[in-house]
């Protein structure tokens, strides 16, 4: 084996397999390029090590948008943004306003209409969690850090952005839940500064039919316009800057991959196309198998005589918010001048996150500050979303919020400086061996 079959020289070493359809995919890929020129398309290879799933949480935020859109527009072909009463007679429910009966007719006359509404609602209930995960993925690894400064605040505003949407875009089936959760909203919305200013432009005319026109409008043009040309800043910072290094504990460390490493990286067509289709349709499975499982409900219309005295309750990414409205103690104002604090906080955190009050370093194991910060706001946000849940419209006591709220902050801090000493004393183990060895100093 190994052996020449004469002469005593060595074989030729054998070309290694290549399966069939691989050679048939390069000729296709190869046939593309050459009629549309995706090679000189302005969109960047990615590193081989970007090719995992924590890396594409931006991707996925991406592509759930776009499943919104598409969703979207097909819904409007049917629904009709009215609160005119329906008479009997017609393809709507009489006595329900149309808004709520344009939904009805939807679930339960279009054909797949409620694998569509269903698919659109949780949708958005998609879009905003992987939105979240997306946040704290980078608030985590410091991608805010230069040059990618822009980026960051662009992405904050894409979120803000997308729960203006899931606001907006809750009061238009025109149920007694989604009302008087609106209600509440707008009452939060005008007890910013200037708030009043901003009435005539919510409410129009102060009618039924104004606040729902605006929000639809809203909701249609309005955000997505915003969303369109915040995501395209975002896309084309990105296409600039590269995909983030990995997180590093060397201060030093290149934050940049330039267009020599460009020619080192697997092109975009196919690899990253590819890829990134293969995660496309695995979230539109995941989709629609959740939809297909557990379809939307449509709850009683608004002035329904079966709806009840239930306290107004929002979607999930806003019962946090709510829940602090019950609160002893806290107003709308002090409500919502906590919420714009956050917001600019988040917004500003690239020069916030700097030397001399953190570190420059991007590990989180590194940033033990910003590391309980982002702790205690995921574990506020978790604790209240579910107090919402659980206790909507109860009002809670100072003693008692106050002593939870100092307990997720307190298990924070106990637990991350616990992990952080014991790292720096590992650190200070490795090093003091380095030096023993000759290696490197112990510094």
């Amino acid at each position: 084996m190994g052996e020449g079959i004469s002469g005593g020289t060595s074989a030729k070493p054998e070309v290694p397999y290549k399966p069939f359809f691989n050679r048939t995919l390069d000729r296709v890929w190869g046939a593309i390029d050459e009629r549309l020129g995706t090679q000189k398309w302005p969109l960047r290879p990615q590193p081989d090590f970007s090719f995992q799933p924590g890396y594409w949480t931006g991707a996925f935020v991406a592509t759930a948008f776009i499943f919104q859109v598409v969703s979207g527009i097909l819904l409007l072909f049917y629904y009709v943004p009215s609160t005119q009463l329906a008479t009997a007679g017609g393809i709507y429910p009489a006595g329900a306003p149309l808004a709520w009966g344009s939904t009805y007719y939807i679930i339960h006359t279009v054909p797949l209409g409620w694998f569509l509404l269903s698919t659109h609602l949780y949708g958005a209930y998609a879009t905003i969690f992987l939105a979240f995960i997306h946040f704290f993925r980078g608030f985590y690894t410091g991608v805010y850090k230069k040059p990618r400064e822009f980026t960051w605040m662009i992405g904050t505003l894409l979120l803000v952005s997308m729960l203006g949407m899931g606001f907006t875009g809750y009061l238009l089936p025109y149920t007694a839940l989604s009302v008087g959760a609106t209600d509440v909203g707008i009452v939060l919305t005008l007890a910013v500064p200037g708030g009043t200013t901003l009435a005539p432009l919510i409410l129009g005319n102060a009618t039924d039919q104004a606040l729902l026109s605006r929000m639809f409008a809203l909701h249609v043009v309005g955000i997505p316009l915003a969303l369109a040309g915040l995501l395209g800043a975002h896309i084309l910072l990105f296409e600039t800057h590269g995909v983030a290094p990995r997180a590093s504990s060397d201060p030093q460390a290149k934050r940049v991959i330039t267009e020599e490493d460009d020619r080192k990286m697997g092109k975009f067509f196919p690899k990253v196309f590819l890829y990134m289709t293969k995660w496309a349709l695995f979230y539109a499975g995941g989709l629609f198998l959740i939809v297909a499982i557990w379809p939307w409900q449509l709850p009683v219309f608004y002035g329904s005589s079966s709806a009840g005295g239930s306290s107004p309750e929002p979607d999930w990414y806003f019962l946090w918010l709510y829940k602090v409205m019950d609160f002893q103690g806290v107003t709308p104002i002090i409500a919502v001048g906590a919420v714009t604090l956050l917001i600019l906080f988040v917004l500003f955190l690239p020069w916030i996150d700097r030397r001399p009050l953190t570190s420059t370093k991007t590990h989180p194991r590194d940033r033990p500050v910003l590391v309980i910060v982002g702790n205690f706001l995921a574990g506020l946000f978790l604790v209240l979303t579910v107090w919402g849940g659980v206790m909507p419209g109860v009002v809670i006591p100072t003693s008692m919020y106050a002593t939870y709220l100092g307990s997720i902050l307190l298990v924070n801090i106990v637990l991350v400086f616990a992990f952080y000493a014991r790292y720096r004393a590992q650190y200070s183990r490795r090093l003091l061996k380095r030096g023993a060895e000759g290696n490197v100093a112990p510094k």
